[in-house]
């Protein structure tokens, strides 16, 4: 299933895309794409429904974030081998994590606007990993049991702040706007493996990134195991997993950042399509 969330900002109502790519409005039978929601009973209570008697949503409204109520919003940091290369990194002994906040997370076609200051704002298109039931020491082959599905976020990061105002990634990383998610939540059974997922970026329609997730160093169940050694992931908590070669600061002779009123469009396989706008904060 490719669940959604469509409306204003704050008021988002939770859909469905049938197999016929019209938007269907599933607010008669549960609240938000969050919670109970993503468990697999209440996935399930979803595929039994007759998409065909459920509303059409007329027009083009935005698409808001594919889940609601996002509890933790975890990255996994130079996790594909050939993004480690390209910026000179070891590979890292175990998954490398940081935090984005909740704040930052937007719509999969909302502008991203850079924060006052900014001269190195970058892009990273990423797999995202959406928890459906809680893990808590969960082995590696369990991990995929716990995932309700898949999105595609851009892990937009500025990198001054990241690595030049002293401290961990989050700075560079939570700016507002900085984690469009979206614009599908695809079930897990759909998705079927995920480590063998083309993804790609653009930036005013030339290709920056292109990649696959084989060349992730941690597997998505990896991921899952390893976190929840750490602590108890929980019904919405999303995870980043990453971004392949090709982002602005490894651009060679030199480095590439984005400016106002460029464009960028992400793709991964199944998982649909992002489109943002850069804007500038006043």
């Amino acid at each position: 299933m490719k669940l959604v969330r469509y409306g204003n900002v704050g008021a988002e109502k939770p859909g469905l895309i049938d197999a016929d790519g019209t938007l269907r409005d599933l607010s008669a039978h549960v609240t938000d794409i969050a919670g109970d929601t993503l468990s697999d009973a209440g996935l399930d209570a979803i595929r039994a429904l007759d998409t065909a008697t459920l509303p059409a949503v007329d027009g083009d409204p935005r698409i808001g974030p594919c889940v609601g109520n996002i509890g933790k919003f975890m990255c996994i940091g130079l996790n594909y081998s050939d993004h480690a290369a390209e910026t000179g990194a070891d590979i890292p002994k175990h998954p490398i994590l940081f935090f984005k906040a909740n704040s930052a997370v937007v719509g999969p076609n909302d502008p991203v606007v850079k924060p006052r200051g900014s001269t190195h704002t970058d892009w990273e298109v990423e797999l995202g990993v959406i928890i459906g039931t809680a893990a808590k020491y969960v082995s590696e082959e369990n991990a995929l049991d716990h995932v309700a599905g898949y999105c595609i976020v851009n892990d937009v990061s500025e990198r001054h702040f990241q690595t030049q105002l002293t401290g961990q990634w989050t700075k560079g990383k939570s700016c507002d706007t900085f984690g469009p998610t979206g614009p599908w939540l695809v079930t897990r059974d759909e998705v079927g493996e995920p480590q063998s997922l083309n993804m790609s970026l653009d930036v005013n329609g030339k290709r920056m990134q292109t990649g696959n997730t084989n060349t992730m160093i941690f597997s998505v169940a990896q991921i899952i195991s390893h976190l929840s050694q750490l602590m108890t992931l929980h019904p919405g908590d999303v995870i980043s997993t990453g971004t392949p070669p090709g982002v602005g600061m490894g651009m060679k002779p030199q480095p590439v950042y984005l400016n106002s009123g460029d464009k960028m469009d992400l793709w991964i396989d199944g998982l649909g399509q992002q489109s943002q706008t850069v804007l500038e904060d006043e």
